[in-house]
């Protein structure tokens, strides 16, 4: 991970021509108290020498937890991190996040004037567990603290480590419940409306890429409460739509960018939808250019079957027309023509 982050610094470099040493990962806020059943969203921020003019361009790091806190979701809304190496996401049973990815331009510090704190990496939702019903060792506290080895990649063209303080946090869980559940991240996710930003398909094949195939490639972000997944459809066009596979109702599909197109020859209206926490979505649309479509080899098998079926079908018509007329012009001859009374 920490060899891919550098090449992912290399990439991203924007030289900054003074370079400090020190930097910090922390947790925030450092300490909160929950009642039994309630939540709270603690994020992943970074720090950087503003008064030395440090850059970064890349983190790489995990936090840890202890079972005295359930992990309820992520949100990358707020997010720095525009080119994710590693997303974080929860994984069932873990007690531990990963997380990897590089700042294009790379980030120096908030803006002179700018009351937010823009220096988000990830928010994650922590809930405190139901109330127990017998036995069992009440906890009432958690520690939510980032690993050892994790790294701050300076925005120098060399992926130079910094030096990295790291901060954990501390959460007080109440021994009871509250009179009513406090919920931010639940109540954050039904008040949000709004769909994730606009984006737009690009189109790219490489001979070294996926074997020379075509792939697309998407990325958006959402403000709110950020992005769920991605869904990628194919969608039939042309003359030969609807011998596609053998339907037309093309199925929506879990992706990731990049994504290898199925269709590789280009006959599809190729489809991307971005789906946040709270459901919203928003559809973005290619059409690749008809100079590059083709006709794969399952089309014009498809439509090879197509046109035999429809020769079989005419041969069957004449073959018939031809066999009823032969049995009308039979029938004709065997008729017997009456004598008339003069030979009798």
């Amino acid at each position: 991970m920490a060899r891919l982050l550098c090449v992912v610094c290399g990439v991203l470099v924007w030289f900054s021509p003074t370079v400090a040493d020190a930097a910090s990962l922390y947790l925030d806020p450092a300490s909160s108290t929950i009642n039994r059943g309630d939540s709270v969203t603690v994020a992943i921020r970074v720090d950087t020498d503003e008064a030395a003019g440090e850059c970064i361009n890349a983190v790489d790091g995990t936090i840890v937890f202890d079972d005295s806190i359930q992990p309820v979701d992520v949100s990358l809304g707020q997010s720095i991190i525009s080119l994710w190496v590693e997303a974080p996401v929860l994984a069932p049973g873990a007690r531990s996040i990963s997380f990897a990815g590089g700042i294009p331009n790379g980030y120096c510090g908030r803006i002179a004037g700018d009351p937010r704190l823009s220096n988000v990496i990830a928010e994650v939702v922590f809930r405190s567990p139901g109330l127990q019903i017998g036995g069992g060792e009440s906890v009432n506290q958690a520690t939510v603290s980032l690993r050892e080895d994790s790294a701050v990649y300076l925005n120098d063209g060399a992926g130079t480590k910094a030096t990295l303080s790291l901060y954990p946090a501390v959460i007080y869980l109440s021994p009871g419940a509250g009179s009513t559940i406090n919920d931010t991240w639940r109540t954050a996710v039904q008040n949000d409306s709004t769909p994730p930003q606009e984006f737009s398909i690009t189109l790219g094949q490489y001979g070294s890429s996926f074997n020379g195939q075509y792939f697309i490639e998407f990325n958006t972000t959402d403000k709110e409460t950020g992005l769920s997944h991605y869904e990628v459809m194919e969608e039939a066009s042309g003359e030969f739509a609807r011998f596609r596979w053998g339907r037309t109702d093309a199925p929506w599909v879990a992706a990731r960018s990049p994504y290898v197109l199925k269709d590789q020859s280009l006959n599809s209206v190729i489809l991307v939808r971005a789906i946040d926490k709270a459901g919203n979505e928003y559809v973005a649309t290619l059409i690749p250019e008809e100079s590059l479509r083709t006709i794969s080899r399952e089309r014009l098998l498809m439509v090879g079957i197509a046109v035999a079926s429809l020769m079989v079908l005419i041969a069957v018509v004449v073959l018939s027309l031809w066999w009823y007329r032969r049995r009308m012009r039979g029938s004709e001859d065997n008729v017997v023509t009456p004598q008339s009374p003069d030979h009798v």
